[in-house]
């Protein structure tokens, strides 16, 4: 990583949601590489806790897991006060927690004549509260910590805000409409709060990656039996110029990027990581 990304960032102290996720567990050990103290925030405290001690034991930079769920806005504010206690103040916040559900994806893309009446098969058929804990998951599991988190670096008059948006948001993919909705509101909500939080210098932006495998969207790209892609998942390859999922890694550059300096005067953006996916008609 390039010193200037490092040495601005070495020292500073990071909240991340999600943080023991696939993509949450590749930020933390980049922030960590970059000398930045980090707190795994997560709802499974053991995952977060053993990721931390790994951080600490393999890079030697101060890491804590802190168990904390992103819908409840008491339980993020007593993770701050952990983090503020243990770390000291809060100087960045990565909003990463989210994901999909079976529960609110169609089983059919399109909704054709053969399938009118079929309702447990298309749009007809979404279940609503696995729609609704979708949204909330993404939207209000964005929400609920940034007002929780950010607390110290409005009265310190600095800091960055980094929201996890996805593709989905710019381009609504077929099957899962509550995760598309709900990643188009955070682009959202990252320019409304850049433009809020403008004149305390806090600023906001997000990433949006392309096709990363998760824990969250691998049933509907990889085939369980076989371990090969799914018809999904090669019409996913077959959009994305480079041809291949994204690596958790990649996220790494462009998200230190946004919380440096070396961004000093950029809020309110969305950048895509996501292979040339948006930039592809698919001819």
């Amino acid at each position: 990583m390039s010193t200037v990304l490092s040495s601005d960032l070495n020292g500073k102290v990071c909240a991340i949601t999600g943080g023991a996720g696939v993509i949450g567990q590749a930020l933390v050990k980049g922030l960590a590489s970059a000398g930045v103290k980090t707190a795994v925030l997560d709802i499974d405290l053991a995952a977060a806790e053993k990721l931390s001690a790994e951080v600490k034991s393999s890079l030697g930079i101060d890491a804590i897991g802190v168990k904390a769920d992103v819908l409840d806005l008491q339980s993020m504010r007593a993770a701050k006060q952990v983090i503020n206690d243990r770390l000291g103040p809060i100087d960045l916040l990565i909003n990463g927690a989210g994901g999909n559900s079976p529960k609110a994806t169609t089983k059919a893309e399109f909704l054709t004549s053969d399938l009118v009446g079929k309702e447990d098969q298309t749009f007809f058929g979404l279940d609503i509260e696995g729609f609704r804990r979708v949204f909330d998951l993404n939207f209000l599991g964005t929400l609920v910590p940034t007002m929780a988190l950010t607390v110290d670096m409005v009265q310190r008059r600095r800091g960055a805000v980094l929201n996890v948006s996805s593709m989905n948001s710019f381009r609504p993919l077929t099957k899962i409409p509550a995760y598309s909705a709900a990643k188009a509101s955070i682009n959202n909500f990252t320019q409304w709060l850049a433009v809020h939080f403008a004149k305390v210098d806090v600023r906001v932006n997000a990433i949006a990656p392309g096709f990363f495998l998760t824990q969250q969207n691998r049933f509907l790209m990889i085939d369980e039996k076989t371990g090969k892609p799914t018809a999904r998942g090669e019409k996913i390859l077959n959009g994305t110029p480079m041809g291949r999922y994204g690596e958790p890694e990649e996220l790494v550059g462009t998200t230190l990027y946004l919380l440096s300096d070396a961004s000093k005067f950029v809020t309110g953006i969305i950048i895509p990581v996501d292979g040339g996916f948006s930039a592809y008609s698919g001819v």
